[in-house]
């Protein structure tokens, strides 16, 4: 085996697309000067795109979860009470921070592998009217849940004054997101999943009602407080150093999510998530989402016949193709693909055909090029 080849299927961090590793070896340039200034007002209306929002999307330098951080100790005070629809691994986490910060957090759990239910939400809020603000994973990458949270927020709005934060950083950028449209008030993601980036960025924007109470909150902290970013960001620079190679990889990435069109991304990633379930469902692999709850940016399988740790072992050895495991209550009992950002229907194939290989080396009883033919068949459908 090529020692520098690996297929990397997982759900974050992504493969890079060569123009963007390309443009992140750029030389360095000053971080308070006019190329950046310039490169960020390149930036600001692409990711207002990716949002679907008139608000200005701030960065952030930091994972993912510093985004999180910053929604919630910018909207919320120790001592409120807010609600996390928990609908995994991620959905807990917004769990963990509020307790750090002696937020009164009250869970709603949602069985795991399944979609939160917008009225279920809606009546526990309405009997709860104390509630300041309800946290959701848009896509749930332990499960591979994709969350209506378009609905969600228009349930709550109904009948609360209540904030609605969401999670977007596994899907954004490979699924559609109306952030005004929808009623969402806040709503982060990261760098390194369908954005094609390393990790190492966020990108987080606030509706006019929750910069309302951002304004209000007396403690916003230092690093995290979004009126820093905000009031930097109208003038095309940050508050801290950026990570300026970061940027560059940025603005390539938007410039290629440009070209290809939006509408054609999100088509994109529903054709492989489409392609992925077809073969998994011809090779009886048990899905652990529904059709309707499955994300187009990850894939779950919950094997009932083979190990599933065997079979990522498996595939790792002989292809040096890496799947995810499952996660907390879920470790050891599935597997998670992930098809999102620099990933086409040719990736879909290809990772096909080396699981079902692999799947035949950990004795799942299948026919062999069955999965593939199915995704191929659907292909065919959604190419008409």
């Amino acid at each position: 085996m090529l020692t520098d080849y690996q297929l990397l299927r997982i759900p974050g961090p992504t493969p890079i697309p060569p123009s963007v590793e390309r443009a992140m070896t750029k030389p360095m340039i000053g971080h308070r000067g006019n190329e950046t200034s310039q490169m960020i007002q390149n930036i600001k209306p692409r990711l207002k795109k990716v949002f679907g929002t008139e608000q200005d999307v701030m960065m952030i330098t930091g994972s993912g979860t510093s985004g999180l951080e910053a929604a919630i100790i910018n909207v919320v005070h120790p001592g409120d009470k807010v609600l996390v629809v928990a609908t995994g691994v991620f959905g807990n986490r917004f769990t963990k921070i509020c307790e750090a910060y002696d937020i009164n957090v009250e869970e709603f759990h949602v069985e795991w592998g399944t979609a939160l239910d917008p009225q279920a939400v809606k009546a526990h809020v309405q009997a709860n009217p104390d509630i300041k603000a309800v946290f959701s994973t848009y896509c749930e990458t332990s499960t591979g849940v994709i969350n209506p949270v378009g609905d969600l927020a228009k349930a709550v709005h109904e009948v609360s004054e209540a904030l609605v934060i969401i999670d977007g950083v596994s899907c954004m950028g490979g699924v559609e997101t109306k952030m005004d449209e929808w009623g969402l008030d806040v709503v982060v993601t990261g760098s390194q999943k369908a954005l094609m980036l390393p990790a190492g960025l966020n990108f987080i924007a606030a509706s006019e009602r929750a910069w309302k109470v951002i304004e209000a909150n007396p403690q916003k902290g230092f690093y995290l407080n979004l009126t820093k970013y905000r009031d930097n960001i109208a003038k095309d620079t940050t508050p801290f150093t950026p990570a300026l190679s970061l940027l560059f990889g940025l603005e390539q990435v938007l410039e290629n999510l440009e070209t290809e069109g939006l509408e054609n991304v999100y088509a994109r990633h529903q054709l492989m998530r489409d392609m992925t379930r077809a073969a998994f469902k011809a090779l009886d692999l048990p899905l652990f989402t529904t059709d309707q709850d499955g994300s187009p940016t990850v894939t779950s399988v919950k094997p009932t016949d083979f190990d599933a740790e065997a079979f990522r072992k498996e595939i790792k050895g002989s292809f040096n193709l890496s799947v995810a495991g499952g996660q907390a209550e879920m470790k050891g009992k599935i597997f998670r693909v992930g098809h999102m950002g620099y990933c086409a229907p040719t990736d879909v194939l290809q990772y096909l055909a080396a699981m079902e290989i692999a799947l035949v080396k950990v004795g799942k009883k299948i026919q062999l090029g069955a999965g593939v033919a199915a995704a191929q068949q659907v292909y065919l459908e959604g190419a008409k």
